[in-house]
């Protein structure tokens, strides 16, 4: 069974930087791709980063050159790194694990990241 646990969470003023973690079990770890969501109140669950099996990466635009995804294999954990926060950044965030082969995404519960300005 694939679990996802998400960490790192929290409030930050505006320009600060946070590092989100989000460790996997239950899978080969390596072999999926993974990726960061992020929901705001009242909105749809948006991606916000990608990372493949082979790193290659996707951004949203809305946090191209600030956010940056990472995976370590030998731990089954993902990471992204925020900085330069905005208050428009405040969401629950989300890491899912694409099953190989398929569009099927396994899913963590969500932290919370709170920017005040």
């Amino acid at each position: 069974q694939v679990q996802l646990v998400e960490s790192g969470g929290g409030s930050v003023q505006a320009g600060g930087s946070l590092r989100l973690s989000c460790a996997a079990s239950g899978t080969i770890f390596s072999r999926n791709a993974v990726e960061w969501y992020r929901q705001a109140p009242g909105k749809q669950r948006d991606l916000v980063a990608s990372i493949s099996s082979g790193d290659i990466t996707n951004y949203a635009d809305s946090v191209k050159d600030r956010f940056t995804i990472s995976r370590d294999n030998r731990k089954s954990t993902m990471y992204l790194q925020m900085n330069s926060l905005k208050p428009e950044d405040t969401a629950v965030y989300y890491c899912a694990l694409r099953r190989l082969g398929s569009s099927y995404r396994y899913w963590g519960r969500g932290t919370q990241v709170t920017v005040s300005s």
